[in-house]
């Protein structure tokens, strides 16, 4: 009972969000499809209504065949209607034929559409997610955005490929054989949609109920899917701290949710088509027994063929009702399907109308050379002079040459508006000079660099690159121009030689030897099983953190940027291979305007200046002898009086 209670409240909640999903879903949907098939969709859809409408028609011949046989039973006369028998067996014969053609046709080719439409979806998310702002994935679950790519896709699958098209056939078979038994009679047409009326709301019952708690479950599985994902990346720490047992009965929590709702979905489901079933099932006795007496009676017969009322109509119409109870049975047995599908549908629309990273930048970053009056101009070959060109007004454009200048003037900035994280903060660093940020967990200095980055934008104040304001530059060309080494080090699955050469596609591999060698990588590389074509696979995990964060650094050289940003570059280093890889780190800084942000005070001792922050608050600045002489807090810090937390 306890469990009951403890996962039950979370309902409402998931279904709020599950239950908007079908709304305008499905128009968007088709409209997807058309734009990624325009030609191929509509021909499957013809070969879908050839195959629909043919299986219909059978009972027509039925009647026809039953009517001549009846006719020449009193008459006697076989020879004479024998041609005309084999002749509508032979269009039966066709039909049938046209019919298995349109069929195999149309699966062959939703294959393709189904298959093609999926991979071009994925591809537009992908691509899609690639402009996204970090503040989506800082907001987001890793493991609920992969579920994108998996659940929601796959839900989406099975419902173009089976859902969509037998829900098309089934739609059209009802069309097609209510308006043949309107034909023939309306009385007996009465009947069924009678009976239909009484399917249609018993379906409508169930799946009211059991799309609820499939519209639960898609969502639920994406939360476990996030949940797993955390619990794989923390799994070190899950057996550091012993919390296997509080994991497993977390894991319980979220796989009872997915239990719940699946077996109250399917619940529901599973006795939606023998409920059908039966009411079919009565309704083919009450067609028969009302035909009967409509026959014994010789009650005038309502038709649009102008037939009375013989057993050349009531057999096919017997048919008839069968085929349409089974074709509201196939509809209904879909909508779950259905609905879970637009649910899933639902949940990609949501990320492709994610609004794309902001960009109103136009000053962009240019290969240029210098004349012989110390102006640049741009060029194409690569020069190693990088200049920012600055188009104007009135046409004219202007080049500042790339220097890595980096000027912060009263900036104040909160990840939300109701919490400001910095609070007036001016620096400033000439190309050149080695900045750092000291201060408690907290206190801003990550966020500096990020807007450096422009991964999030300011609040007020301004932010100046080479005299130019960050807002005015691209992002892309912006964060060209800078190179950063971060505490946390992502490795992708390749060689090591691709993964260092990732920091600059250009690169040869000499340069990313070199690049290697300066940041102290290249004599563990070279005792790797096959040296620099060694392929590293998740994140790297047959390396050292250590060594990790030396392809990081050496990834960040091959770059070769005017500017560095270093969060805790060498935190996950020891002491022994900090040695070795500060001499390469004193290189790669040297001519670089640096930001260095490290708990090791002794890394930051060479800076030109200190910036010691306290809650977003620039609270002393100077070198670090300056710092010492003042005795505050950075001289707490620096003896020990006082812990970074």
């Amino acid at each position: 009972m306890a469990k009951n209670k403890t996962n039950t409240p979370s309902a409402p909640a998931t279904t709020a969000r599950g239950q908007k999903a079908p709304k305008g879903v499905l128009g968007r949907l088709l409209k997807t499809l058309f734009e990624f098939y325009p030609v191929l969709l509509p021909i499957t859809l013809v070969c879908i209504l050839i195959n629909a409408i043919v299986s219909s028609v059978p009972a027509v011949f039925m009647q026809n065949i039953i009517a001549i046989v009846d006719d020449t039973y009193k008459s006697g006369d076989w020879a004479a209607v024998s041609g005309q028998i084999l002749g509508l067996v032979g269009i039966l014969i066709a039909m049938y034929v046209i019919s298995l053609i349109a069929g195999f046709a149309y699966t062959q080719l939703m294959a393709v559409i189904t298959q093609g439409s999926l991979k071009k979806m994925r591809e537009k998310m992908f691509n899609h997610m690639q402009d996204l702002p970090i503040r989506y994935f800082d907001t987001h679950g890793h493991g609920d955005i992969m579920s994108y790519y998996t659940n929601d896709v796959d839900t989406l699958r099975q419902m173009i490929s089976q859902s969509l098209p037998q829900t098309l056939i089934s739609g059209v078979t009802l069309f097609t054989v209510f308006c043949i038994m309107m034909y023939y009679s309306v009385i007996l047409g009465l009947v069924v949609v009678l009976g239909v009326v009484c399917m249609v709301l018993s379906a409508r019952y169930v799946t009211s109920h059991s799309s609820k708690y499939f519209l639960r479950q898609q969502v639920t599985i994406a939360k476990a899917e996030a949940f797993m994902e955390e619990m794989m990346t923390g799994q070190k720490v899950i057996k550091v701290f012993c919390h296997e047992e509080g994991a497993k009965a977390d894991f319980d929590k979220v796989n009872e949710e997915i239990f719940y709702n699946a077996r109250n979905g399917n619940r529901f489901a599973n006795i939606l088509m023998p409920l059908l079933g039966n009411i079919g099932n009565v309704m083919y006795v009450v067609v028969a027994l009302v035909g009967g007496a409509l026959m014994l009676t010789d009650i005038p017969n309502i038709s649009i063929a102008g037939m009375a009322f013989s057993i050349s109509i009531v057999v096919p119409f017997l048919n008839m009702t069968k085929q349409f109870a089974g074709a509201i049975g196939q509809v209904s047995n879909q909508v779950n399907m259905v609905i879970m599908g637009l649910a899933g549908a639902h949940r990609l629309f949501a990320l492709l109308d994610e609004e794309p990273e902001a960009d109103e930048g136009y000053v962009t970053l240019v290969n240029a050379k210098e004349n012989a009056d110390g102006s640049l101009t741009e060029c194409k070959e690569r020069t190693n002079v990088w200049a920012w060109k600055h188009p104007h007004h009135d046409g004219s454009v202007t080049y500042t040459r790339l220097e890595g200048d980096v000027r912060f003037f009263d900036v104040d900035f909160g990840y939300t508006p109701e919490k400001t994280v910095l609070h007036n903060v001016s620096l400033y660093a000439k190309p050149g000079q080695k900045l750092a940020f000291v201060g408690s967990t907290g206190a801003g200095k990550t966020t500096i660099t990020n807007l450096i980055n422009r991964f999030y934008d300011i609040e007020d104040g301004k932010i100046r690159y080479d005299g130019i304001n960050i807002n005015k530059i691209k992002k892309a060309d912006l964060r060209h121009s800078l190179g950063i080494i971060l505490q946390d080090t992502n490795l992708f699955t390749g060689t090591v030689m691709e993964n260092i050469r990732y920091g600059n596609l250009d690169a040869s591999d000499e340069e990313c030897m070199a690049a290697a060698e300066l940041a102290g990588a290249d004599d563990f590389i070279r005792r790797l099983p096959e040296g620099y074509n060694t392929m590293l696979t998740g994140n790297g995990a047959n390396l050292s953190q250590g060594q990790r964060q030396l392809l990081a650094i050496a990834r960040a050289a091959v770059a070769d940027p005017p500017v560095m940003i270093m969060d805790e570059a060498t935190s996950s280093i020891d002491t022994r291979t900090e040695a070795i890889v500060q001499r390469g780190m004193d290189a790669l800084m040297y001519g670089r305007t640096v930001f260095v942000i490290a708990h090791r005070l002794s890394t930051v001792q060479n800076s030109n200046a200190i910036m010691v922050l306290d809650h977003g608050r620039i609270i002393e600045r100077g070198t670090h002898e300056d710092l010492i002489k003042q005795k505050g807090t950075y001289y707490q810090l620096y003896t020990g009086a006082l812990e970074l937390d």
